[in-house]
């Protein structure tokens, strides 16, 4: 079996229960020799069992040593990642709708309370009033009339910034949280790939 295999392994592979890891599981792969392909995706890796905690780390030079043993007229092209996180959720529970009231009670009051202590810190109000005073010449202790369009303003930005209502998106751009759930998520993966113990042999286990 000759020719060149572009192997680029997937970052992350989220699994329910144990099962057979193969090639194609945790790779994509390319070859100028069709042929060897589906035979390649078929090869067995690792066999996750209930001993394995809920991370597992295919690296790629192990699958590379093991492809070069076992098929030497294969010459492997590696692109992109180095390695694999597997993700083993094995109690995937339901969410409690008391926990989620809970939650959400608590994040909707700090929010008021992080939005009204903002307000009262730049004197909100009194920035109001001038302006109202500014452009009716009258003084009002409670302008309605830019305090309450203020107030739809202020959750409608807060619905444009996140770039969500509810499930629904206005486009396809990611918000800032989402980006910074990304790049934690992006910390939390390399310092798993650095500190954890690799895989040492991805030969299947008979």
């Amino acid at each position: 079996m000759d020719g060149i295999l572009y192997l680029r392994m997937k970052r992350i592979l989220e699994i329910q229960h144990p099962m057979e890891i193969k090639l194609k599981d945790v790779a994509y792969l390319s070859s100028n020799a069709p042929t060897v392909i589906q035979e390649l995706e078929e090869l067995k890796l690792y066999r996750i069992t209930e001993k394995d905690k809920q991370l597992v780390i295919i690296d790629s030079f192990l699958i590379i040593k093991h492809l070069t043993e076992e098929y030497p007229g294969i010459e492997v092209q590696l692109i992109g990642p180095e390695q694999t996180i597997i993700r083993i959720n094995k109690h995937n529970k339901k969410s409690n709708i008391f926990v989620v009231a809970f939650v959400w009670l608590l994040l909707f009051t700090g929010t008021a309370m992080t939005i009204i202590n903002f307000h009262y810190d730049v004197s909100m109000q009194e920035v109001q009033q001038k302006i109202h005073y500014l452009l009716t010449g009258e003084e009002n202790k409670y302008p309605l009339w830019i305090q309450i369009p203020y107030s739809f303003g202020l959750g409608a930005g807060m619905i444009l910034f996140f770039n969500h209502w509810f499930k629904k998106r206005f486009n396809e751009e990611p918000s800032p949280l989402e980006v910074e759930i990304y790049n934690y998520q992006k910390s939390l993966d390399d310092y798993v790939n650095f500190y954890e113990n690799k895989l040492n042999d991805p030969k299947y286990p008979n």
